[in-house]
């Protein structure tokens, strides 16, 4: 069989190293070599083309080389192609490195500081403690309780949301549409980690964000399809949102007269919240390949029928 390295041209060679060390069974082949498009039977990509399987007809297998899922999700893939999400533990890391730094620039006014400092400002402000201050989180899949994980030992008061039940210790959870004004109200600041789904989608808009305590921040890693911009506009203008740090957008790269970019209010960054390492990468694909092969449960396996 062939892997097909469709991902980040510049990881290429990491992988193709990773690969040829500890598992030489397996033909490692990149776009842009010569190779048979046949022997093809699991392939790793980000940006998928609508005609994939044309190209490959004999895939068995398809990975993401990161935690989003939802640009495969419209290629239409049939049901005897499992898809699978990256879950390794370079990206959980990244991850919960970024929601820690939004959540403390939120929590200790950073946006503030830097208003101060550009206007040319000294005015000193008594934050509350963290003790104080009420963290939630959207999403608790594996990215969602790493960040929650990362932020207990700093004492917030912890929360979570998805659309099904979990039971987290230490953290307080609510499940489904009819729980989530409740579980915004009670978040001083909110970190979106949702994937990209048609329920989630909007998810962010005037409804949820009013429902949150006024001065709240808001923190976006999952996708820019759950933002409403027009309503988080809004509510920055009227000061419900005291500040927005966004990672991911509906358009990317976010076009340069983006009212976000200029917005006093918000801190954008390239989506880079969180990448995968090509080393530890390679060796979960491996791993997968390998349960694959032996007919065992994958790490990271798409319920297509939920959409992550």
């Amino acid at each position: 069989m062939s892997f097909l390295y469709a991902a980040e041209p510049e990881g290429a060679d990491a992988w193709r190293a990773v690969f040829a060390r500890e598992a030489p069974d397996i033909a490692f082949v990149r776009l842009g070599e010569a190779f048979d498009p046949g022997e093809v039977r699991a392939l790793v990509a980000w940006d998928v083309p609508q005609d994939l399987l044309a190209r490959y007809p004999g895939t068995e297998i398809m990975f993401s080389s990161g935690a989003g899922i939802d640009q495969f999700l419209r290629l239409g893939l049939p049901e005897r192609i499992p898809l699978v999400r990256m879950i390794e533990p370079a990206l959980t890391a990244g991850m919960t490195e970024f929601v820690t730094m939004a959540v403390l620039a939120l929590h200790r006014d950073l946006i503030g500081y830097l208003r101060d400092q550009s206007a040319g400002v000294w005015a000193p402000r008594i934050p509350a403690l963290a003790g104080e201050t009420r963290v939630g989180v959207m999403g608790l899949g594996a990215l969602g309780r790493a960040a929650l994980e990362g932020l207990r030992p700093f004492g917030y008061p912890l929360s979570g949301w998805s659309r099904s039940p979990h039971s987290i210790p230490g953290v307080t959870t609510h499940a489904g549409m009819d729980d989530i004004l409740a579980f915004a109200q009670g978040c001083d600041v909110l970190v979106c980690l949702l994937p990209l789904t048609p329920d989630t989608a909007g998810i962010l808009d005037r409804r949820l964000l009013a429902a949150l305590p006024r001065g709240a921040g808001l923190v976006n890693v999952g996708r820019g399809g759950h933002v409403v911009e027009a309503d988080l506009l809004a509510a920055l203008d009227e000061g419900q949102i005291s500040g927005a740090i966004l990672d991911v957008f509906a358009a990317e790269p976010l076009p340069p007269d983006h009212p976000f970019r200029s917005h006093p209010r918000v801190i954008v960054t390239p989506h880079v919240a969180s990448t995968s390492r090509p080393e530890t990468a390679a060796r979960a694909v491996i791993e997968n390949l390998r349960r694959h092969r032996a007919g065992e449960s994958l790490l990271g396996l798409v319920d297509r029928g939920r959409g992550y």
